[in-house]
């Protein structure tokens, strides 16, 4: 017997025994329960019993040229970059529905951002663009609401603005559509209304980064998967609402999303 396969039998050895002095086994480890349940979250699908079950969500800032200008930044095609949100920040508006939305604590200045949301069926690395919305399974009209005081607070300090925009119910978004019903949206009105004011209105065609380009560049620096969703950018007027505002969402071919800040 080799050096190398006496050190590999020993080693397995000790492992058998580390687990028996234990009081159990290396199968009874691998099939170990978890130690209390956390609750999926998952997202309507139209026209399915099943629900679309969320493993990430990615948002991509200043995808909008007239947003980056508003936020202080170049909108020439330097490369995109992006942020998260927990899952649990999901808070889901029925279509055509209504729900009150907690204004949310530590902030002063709390802004709406009405975007398109892409939702993965499957996913890789370094996908190829032109190969990319084949792992699109479906759309959702979103927003990525956002504690703008706490974000602009941490970036002057130049720490991270997670503060600002990973919370409590900050990313609202309506049921998903699949893409065998609406297609992959690329030209329609995205627009959002503070109490029947029109305040952001533009369209799909004015981002910078496309879906397909947003899913490429993506994939270069985390492997996507199925259960990924990506808020794929506002337009240009962000701004503030209080409480007893109601926001309404539009996106072209896909129903309205509304919540009322409470």
């Amino acid at each position: 017997m080799t050096d190398v396969a006496r050190r590999a039998l020993l080693s397995g050895g000790a492992l058998l025994a580390g687990a028996t002095a234990l009081g159990g086994t290396v199968h009874a480890q691998t099939a170990a329960k978890p130690l209390f349940p956390i609750k999926q979250t998952l997202i309507p699908i139209v026209g399915r019993e099943e629900q679309f079950p969320v493993r990430r969500i990615y948002c991509i800032g200043r995808n909008y040229a007239a947003h980056a200008r508003e936020m202080g930044s170049d909108p020439t095609r330097e490369p995109p970059f992006f942020f998260q949100k927990p899952t649990d920040a999901i808070q889901l508006v029925p279509a055509n529905g209504i729900v009150d939305h907690p204004y949310p604590t530590l902030t002063k200045n709390y802004h709406y951002e009405c975007e398109l949301v892409v939702a993965l069926k499957s996913g890789g690395r370094d996908i190829p663009i032109d190969k990319a919305l084949d792992h699109v399974f479906g759309y959702a009209v979103g927003l990525d609401m956002t504690r703008r005081d706490l974000q602009r607070a941490m970036g002057d300090q130049k720490k991270p603005w997670e503060i600002g925009k990973s919370f409590d119910r900050s990313a609202p978004i309506g049921p998903i559509h699949p893409v065998e019903m609406v297609g992959h949206p690329t030209k329609g009105r995205i627009s959002l209304a503070v109490n029947g004011t029109v305040k952001q209105d533009a369209t799909l065609a004015h981002m910078i980064w496309s879906v397909a380009e947003q899913i490429s560049k993506l994939s270069e620096a985390n492997e996507v998967m199925a259960g990924d969703i990506i808020y794929s950018g506002t337009p240009e007027n962000v701004g503030p609402v209080v409480v007893g505002d109601t926001l309404l969402c539009k996106i072209e071919g896909l129903p309205d999303m509304s919540i009322k800040i409470v």
